[in-house]
């Protein structure tokens, strides 16, 4: 069971003040809770955050006792992408939850593999429902079955561990392949030279009336 040390803080704190410390600011909500302020240790939360995702509960250690929790939502520094704040939803642990799991293939295609076409990864969560406890990290699909292109994986095709239930419709693809498009090479029509007339004009070549050689020069003088 993943642990992280929080501390209840004032909302009026200095945000600033606490990441300058390597404290994140976060909050936790829900299963009866208010809102409530908390503070943790960055180092700690990434930790935390790279192996618990969303999927998998946290507990947080305050003074008012230990609560249990999912990662809800994390803020990035945008040029940093650091996480600068959380939010953790608190949970009843005897109550189920539903939830969009993450998916994670694994496996090789024959097909893909035998160039008969592209791996086509229609889903990227399947949402299931099942107790905290039994929440997996991520649900692992085997894409070595996809060896045709007729072949297909459907939410029904889903081994889940024991206490999850899937949601999603039990039709709905989930990965398949897709034929390539054979690329047509693009046919360039011969140049016919013959046709092609080059006509050079200049000065030389244009008739003298034309050039103004044989016209007498304009005067600017009246006539007298």
């Amino acid at each position: 069971m993943l642990k992280i040390k929080a501390d209840i803080r004032k909302s009026t704190e200095d945000i600033e003040k606490l990441r300058k410390a390597g404290t994140l600011p976060a909050v936790f909500y829900g299963a009866g809770n208010t809102t409530t302020s908390i503070s943790i240790s960055e180092k700690d939360f990434e930790k935390i955050w790279k192996s618990a995702g969303e999927s998998t509960t946290v507990t947080l250690i305050t003074d008012k006792g230990e609560i249990t929790t999912l990662i809800h939502d994390v803020q990035l520094d945008p040029v940093k992408h650091k996480p600068i704040h959380a939010d953790f939803l608190a949970i009843d642990i005897n109550k189920v939850v539903r939830l969009k799991i993450p998916i994670e293939f694994i496996g090789v295609s024959e097909a893909v593999k035998n160039g008969l076409g592209v791996l086509v990864k229609v889903m990227h969560e399947l949402e299931i429902e099942a107790l905290p406890k039994n929440l997996p990290h991520n649900i692992t699909i085997d894409i070595g079955s996809l060896a045709t292109l007729t072949d297909q994986i459907a939410v029904k095709d889903v081994v889940l561990p024991t206490g999850v239930t899937s949601i999603s419709k039990a039709d709905e693809i989930i990965a398949a392949v897709k034929a390539q498009k054979e690329e047509k090479e693009e046919v360039v029509a011969p140049v016919d030279l013959s046709a092609i007339e080059v006509e050079k004009k200049g000065k030389k070549d244009l008739p003298a009336e034309e050039s103004g050689e044989g016209n007498a020069p304009i005067s600017t003088e009246k006539a007298k």
